[in-house]
């Protein structure tokens, strides 16, 4: 089950990765660094399967290799949602002003409009 899941993680981040690449908004050195990292893991598990023993299932000496190799995935799968994190936090900085002038906008009205004529309703009524 190990195998199947981390193939699964592993295409899923790789086409995410190769999206990303092609964005021409990405740092490139990030793109270089994340494509390092993926060919360091890469080759990692190829070592290691190819060092397992014949007589090993295959799916053991998948399982295995991608034990093996478990830091170099993880430091791909932190580098990768780093990268996507600040896509995220970009993407949210260059949407913030519109929300920004909408909260200043109701923060002036609140203040200017509404409790002024609240008072001064509350003042009448008693």
């Amino acid at each position: 089950m190990r195998s199947s899941s981390s193939f699964a993680l592993a295409a899923t981040l790789c086409l995410f990765h190769r999206a990303a690449a092609a964005s021409p908004e990405l740092p490139q050195a990030d793109t270089l660094a994340l494509s390092m990292l993926e060919a360091q893991w890469h080759l990692c598990v190829r070592q290691a399967y190819a060092d397992q023993p014949a007589a090993q299932s295959r799916a053991a000496s998948q399982r295995n290799a991608l034990d093996a190799c478990k830091e170099h995935e993880d430091a791909y799968v932190t580098a990768l949602a780093a990268q996507v994190a600040e896509e995220e936090a970009r993407w949210r900085r260059e949407q913030q002003p519109v929300a920004s002038r909408a909260g200043a906008w109701m923060v002036r009205v609140t203040a200017y409009v509404f409790e002024p004529v609240t008072s001064w309703r509350g003042a009448w009524t008693r």
